[in-house]
């Protein structure tokens, strides 16, 4: 299924297809499956139940550059990943999906913020979901919106900027979640 959705896009996936890709009837796919929406949402679940962590590198702006790292090289190198997001846009359970998906990527990640404010880098009260999301938004941007790779440093700024931001308080207040 995956390949199919990378190759042909989300207009090309269908039951039959993913059948006939798997080698299997169609009646086993619907089983399990009632649409192709039903199928992206456990596509994207399933990667949810990973092990992953962010990284720990000692300070927030090396976490955060580290994350956007990570981020950049999901993109870029697993085209099934920009392929699943743009998808999610056609199917309300795809996306409902992908909202879980990030919302359990956001609260693994609130770690991060939290060691900067026990280490005393960032105050009390950092909001680590905005934090966070100020500095993924740009590599999103420039990767999935604007189809461009050729600015190397931009995730590495975005992180830095946002880590000294974060240093100043810029992001303390608001609704913590």
């Amino acid at each position: 299924m995956r390949e199919l959705l990378v190759q042909e896009g989300y207009d090309a996936l269908s039951v039959d297809a993913v059948a006939e890709r798997a080698g299997v009837h169609r009646t086993t796919v619907y089983r399990r499956w009632r649409d192709v929406g039903g199928l992206l949402a456990d596509v994207l679940d399933a990667a949810g139940s990973d092990a992953w962590r962010p990284p720990d590198t000692g300070t927030l702006e090396g976490d955060l550059v580290a994350v956007n790292a990570e981020l950049e090289a999901g993109l870029t190198d697993q085209p099934v990943t920009a392929a699943l997001i743009a998808a999610s846009f056609r199917s309300p359970e795809a996306a409902a999906a992908l909202q879980r998906f990030w919302y359990d990527r956001y609260t693994r990640c609130a770690v991060v913020v939290e060691r900067a404010v026990a280490r005393g880098e960032v105050p009390e009260g950092t909001c680590a979901r905005r934090v966070l999301v100020a500095a993924t938004a740009p590599v999103y941007q420039q990767i999935l919106l604007m189809r461009d790779r050729s600015d190397p440093l931009l995730a590495e700024q975005a992180a830095r900027g946002v880590a000294l931001a974060a240093a100043h308080g810029v992001f303390v207040g608001g609704q913590q979640e």
